[in-house]
């Protein structure tokens, strides 16, 4: 039996290696690329690690296009969608779990077919809908379907949370005077605390890190968003790696912070379990 337990804890490990290399092997090796001139990148035989680390590509990154702009608007359109999202699906997501609503389950079913349906075959509406409002090159015309978008699952992540709470907790609350949005925001959301943190850097991630809205509904310089700007250091015939990888390491840095910081909650607030029917 103990034989057994060691070779499950070796392919346990074994398994978690394989991931973990997966996970950080690009992101080394992008910034092992943006510490190297253009000359030792083309080297042959390839070499792993730079061999004079250099910071001009990050210089560059910020110096030939507007790379501060593009985060400002990143962050901009993306802690604005992700307020906008986690405090709607605070609202569904109470209404699910507390409101005896007809056909819940087939509510459910929905937001799951939502939250699974393909982004490119809602970009002609999204389009047509953006400019009917003249909400084209604005950051309303990103921060809307972004809430739209993330809802469904934030709302299933929020849903799983508020129904373990206790009825017995809100109506006391309500009995000392709060109404049933006070209790809703006093009592409930902060007893799911690991949840709405799930739900928000959820939302935030998938803000920060979409492209094709981005690249569709902002066509001026000074709207893009990361994802999109990067894509301007390419020219016709040229396409500056090193340059590239420190623009995406700049990317990179404030998502892996995010995650580094809260990634207890996250990670509890993945494995929460499901909504009950």
């Amino acid at each position: 039996m103990s034989g057994f337990d060691f070779n499950r804890r070796r392919w346990v490990w074994l398994a978690a290696l394989v991931v973990a290399g997966n996970g950080f092997f690009p992101a080394l090796w992008i910034l092992f690329t943006s510490l190297k001139t253009e000359g030792e990148l083309m080297r042959y035989p390839i070499t792993y690690l730079p061999a004079m680390p250099t910071l001009s590509n990050y210089v560059r990154a910020f110096t030939d296009q507007p790379l501060w702009l593009f985060a400002v608007n990143s962050l901009i359109v993306a802690t604005l969608s992700t307020v906008l999202t986690v405090v709607v699906s605070a609202f569904a997501a109470y209404a699910l779990t507390r409101l005896r609503l007809p056909y819940r389950n087939l509510i459910l079913q929905c937001l799951l077919a939502v939250a699974m349906f393909p982004l490119i075959a809602l970009l002609v509406p999204l389009f047509q809908t953006m400019r009917g409002f003249g909400l084209l090159n604005t950051y309303l015309a990103l921060i809307l379907p972004y809430t739209v978008l993330s809802l469904p699952v934030c709302t299933l992540v929020l849903a799983s949370f508020f129904q373990d709470i206790p009825m017995d907790l809100e109506n006391a609350a309500m009995i000392d005077g709060c109404t049933r949005l006070g209790a809703l925001f006093r009592v409930v959301v902060p007893l799911s605390a690991p949840g709405v943190f799930t739900a928000a850097i959820l939302s935030f991630v998938n803000a920060w890190d979409e492209f094709l809205l981005a690249l569709t509904l902002n066509s001026r310089l000074t709207m893009r968003t990361l994802p999109v700007g990067i894509t301007l250091y390419q020219g016709e015939f040229a396409f500056p790696w090193p340059i590239i990888s420190a623009a995406l390491i700049v990317a990179i840095v404030p998502i892996a912070i995010l995650i580094a910081v809260f990634q207890e909650r996250v990670v509890s607030g993945l494995t929460a379990g499901g909504v009950k029917g």
